[in-house]
């Protein structure tokens, strides 16, 4: 499956520092706003190391990563939702992903400009927080304002709608976003064909200084308890010293980290938080042509996980013959775990499994 992340939050946070480190794209990194005038996208390969062990155990021709998508958005600020700071075309590319990493600043520094003049975690998530509101109660305010044109006809299915979209209208003219409005109401029609903003899961990153980097600070805190209200994922990073990981080899990068007392790079929290935040985990196939990483949504069951490679496996799906990583590692071949009874033969109501080392047998 594609995964697409969106990196948000006002200018001059580090979103294009970031965006460099986790992609080597070249996106221009500047101290003024509207540096990124379109928005730059990266693909990154999934670090993975159980991945790295099962090439070493098979000795494939090539090793396919699983990949994450992300995209840097242009600075909002307030008023974007109005078309401030180019706020309408940076927007629209904010509804074509999947989750948002909103990048919250959470250091101090006199030479980086903060455009609302000081550095206050709770106002800037708010700031944005609002323009994607506002964003979204143009589009609800439109829909009810059609579905009232239709309702004319009488249709009951299409009257219920109208009162289903007022509903929401009400709910974001308060200020709330459409992550917050009612789940029951969130499954319903009138809803779900809108890709609101505001509805998006978000992943706070929350930029820190080199001394702040292993223990936090106090604003961390603040972004923590705004996350806590939908339980949001948080991670912590230091721009600068991200850029400065993208540039070693992995000796290098490995004994960096020790020296800083960090046990992962941001790049790994990141996608470790993004797959937490939107409920993925990963399966394996492992063979002499190739050995790669599939990503499903958890409690996927084989067939449609079988789907995530070609439509004809899961129409076709007979079984899947199944080794845990943590067998497949141990035994070191799937030869030697189905000698030692670890290969299992799965059926259609298997709930893949994080890690599952997959076979599947289907008809054509």
């Amino acid at each position: 499956m594609s995964l697409k992340c969106g990196i948000v939050g006002l200018p001059n946070v580090g979103k294009s520092t970031l965006f460099n480190a986790l992609s080597n794209a070249g996106a221009e990194s500047a101290n003024f706003p509207f540096c990124t005038i379109d928005p730059n996208v990266g693909l990154v390969a999934v670090p993975d190391k159980r991945l790295d062990r099962l090439a070493e155990l098979v000795e494939p021709k090539q090793v396919i990563p699983a990949t994450i998508e992300f995209v840097d958005i242009a600075g909002l600020v307030k008023g974007a939702s109005e078309g401030k700071g180019k706020g309408n075309a940076f927007l629209s590319h904010i509804r074509e992903v999947n989750l948002i990493i909103h990048v919250v600043r959470c250091f101090d520094d006199p030479d980086v400009i903060h455009v609302e003049g000081n550095v206050d975690p709770e106002r800037d998530i708010r700031i944005i927080e609002e323009e994607l509101i506002l964003k979204d109660l143009e589009v609800v305010e439109k829909r009810v304002e059609t579905l009232k044109k239709n309702a004319k006809s009488g249709d009951k299915k299409i009257i219920a709608q109208v009162a289903e979209a007022e509903s929401l209208r009400s709910h974001l003219e308060e200020g709330e976003s459409a992550r917050t409005f009612s789940p029951e109401d969130r499954e319903t029609e009138a809803f779900t064909d809108l890709m609101l903003l505001s509805a998006k899961p978000v992943l706070y990153a929350c930029n820190v200084s080199e001394e702040d980097v292993s223990d936090g600070n106090e604003w961390v805190e603040q972004v923590k308890k705004i996350a806590d209200i939908h339980d949001d994922e948080v991670v912590m990073f230091c721009a600068k010293i991200e850029a400065e990981i993208a540039e070693l080899d992995e000796e290098e990068r490995d004994a960096f980290l020790e020296e800083l007392g960090i046990s992962s790079a941001g790049l790994d929290r990141l996608i470790r938080g993004a797959y937490s935040e939107l409920g993925l985990i990963t399966y394996f196939t492992a063979g002499p042509k190739e050995v790669r990483a599939w990503t499903i949504k958890k409690g996927t069951k084989a067939p449609q996980a079988a789907g995530v490679i070609h439509s004809d496996f899961e129409k076709g799906f007979i079984r899947a013959e199944t080794i845990s990583f943590e067998d497949y590692s141990k035994l070191g071949s799937e030869k030697a775990a189905k000698e030692a009874g670890k290969m299992r033969q799965e059926g259609k109501d298997y709930v893949v499994k994080d890690g599952d080392v997959m076979l599947f047998r289907f008809n054509v």
